[in-house]
């Protein structure tokens, strides 16, 4: 995630009062001139770290935290608190119309994702909010842009109504509006152009299509990775054309982070979504509290189990969690259990979510990870239906016909069942937990 840096440093500074049965002034000053380089290396604003760290300190001495039974525990909740207020407390959403047609129009500078980004959502409010929308291809300085539009249109399923590059931006989103309205679409997105820097030309575009479409949201895509630049995009874009929210796009890569918590306590725009990851589905409402227990490194359960319930089969998953519980476990099982973890994403931003292990999240080789993930997969898929059911028959001759179908190695078919072994003894623990009474399914 964009502050796995961050979250590491400020996690050290706890630990300057962790455990302390006494909190005293210099061990919190300590604290927080670490905190206050975490931040500042994180590249947030310079004002807001100095405006944080005050309220933080305030607070602490108006809750009596010096005296307290637990003071790490109220300190730690105040910084949690404060860093909750800077990101926005609650979170910002798009109000969708219950009647009449909801208009969004997405604005940004050329390279932000901004046009990827828009089709997610276009295919969440479909999917997640049972609307009818439409796609307006309104940047028609880049062929490219609206050919990629179609594109992503027929992969989601969504119509995107272009005229091509011979017909100006202004008479497109015009003509789209009116053949959006005839068409019974309860909800428009707009593209728009974007440039390589904010110029006159490009606001003067911008300016006349709010002013024909009136959107009801304007949402700026602003990139992750460009820091503190964040700001400066958000404040000339909202001084220019008033924008209502900030998608984020590259949350999930190694950025600093400093922007996004920076962004709204300088400009009082909100992030209201952030982009995951490269899939159509890595596309997520921005929770400020949730942000916040995962910068301060108590992860973020209730993303992961939300993120599991939207991507798993729960039902699937209640009976394979059965199988395994009553001593049932096979390859098709551990082939499985794979495919359901690669479809939350990157092993890296499951660790950030799980409370404690943020920490080691950085020590992940992603690369090598999914890699051998593909390998266990095709070794499984290269087996007949009474291997995969019934390894314990797979030898010598078995494993050489494996690999060499899989395109692996004789080794790596090796190492595979191995891996299974353990798993399954692991399995037959749990399995006579249960039926001992250790815990209840």
């Amino acid at each position: 995630m964009a502050f796995d840096n961050l979250t590491n440093k400020i996690s050290k500074a706890f630990k300057n009062i962790t455990g302390k049965g006494k909190l005293s002034e210099r061990n919190m000053d300590d604290m927080l001139q670490e905190i206050r380089l975490a931040l500042l290396d994180a590249d947030v604003n310079y004002q807001v770290v100095t405006e944080f760290l005050n309220n933080v300190k305030k607070e602490s001495i108006g809750r009596e935290v010096y005296t307290s039974v637990n003071p790490d525990q109220m300190v730690v909740k105040i910084v949690h608190d404060e860093l909750v207020k800077l990101l926005g407390e609650k979170e910002a959403t798009v109000e969708y119309k219950m009647n009449g047609m909801t208009v969004i129009m997405f604005v940004g500078l050329q390279g932000t994702g901004k046009t990827t980004n828009l089709a997610k959502m276009a295919k969440q409010a479909k999917e997640k909010q049972g609307r009818n929308p439409m796609i307006i291809a309104g940047d028609v300085i880049r062929p490219a842009a609206i050919e990629q539009l179609k594109t992503l249109g027929e992969q989601i399923g969504v119509y995107v109504y272009s005229q091509g590059i011979t017909v100006n931006a202004y008479t497109t989103v015009r003509e789209g509006m009116d053949y959006a309205r005839r068409h019974n679409y309860d909800t428009v997105f707009i593209d728009t152009a974007g440039r390589l820097h904010i110029d006159e030309d490009l606001m003067k575009e911008l300016k006349d299509i709010k002013k024909a479409v009136k959107p009801d949201e304007i949402l700026l895509t602003v990139d992750a990775m460009t820091g503190q630049d964040i700001i400066n995009v958000a404040q000339s874009f909202n001084d220019q054309v008033g924008v209502t929210g900030l998608v984020v796009t590259k949350f999930d890569g190694d950025a600093r982070g400093g922007g996004v918590v920076s962004v709204r306590a300088v400009t009082g725009v909100p992030v209201k979504f952030v982009g995951t990851g490269e899939k159509m589905d890595d596309f997520e409402l921005f929770y400020p509290e949730r942000v916040a227990e995962r910068i301060l490194g108590m992860g973020d359960i209730v993303s992961l189990v939300e993120k599991a319930e939207e991507k798993f089969d729960m039902e699937a998953q209640e009976k394979a969690a059965e199988r395994m519980l009553s001593g049932q476990f096979d390859l098709n099982d551990m082939a499985y259990q794979l495919r359901q973890v690669n479809k939350l994403g990157s092993l890296k931003s499951i660790m950030g979510m799980i409370p404690g292990m943020n920490q080691f999240s950085s020590q992940i080789d992603e690369d090598k990870a999914n890699s051998e993930m593909k390998i266990n997969l095709a070794i499984i898929d290269s087996m007949t239906k009474e291997e995969r059911a019934n390894p314990s028959i797979i030898r010598a001759s078995r494993q050489s016909r494996i690999a060499e179908g899989s395109g692996t190695s004789v080794a790596q078919v090796r190492k595979l069942l191995q891996t299974y072994e353990k798993s399954k003894k692991q399995m037959g623990i749990l399995s006579k937990l249960a039926k001992g009474g250790g815990f209840k399914f």
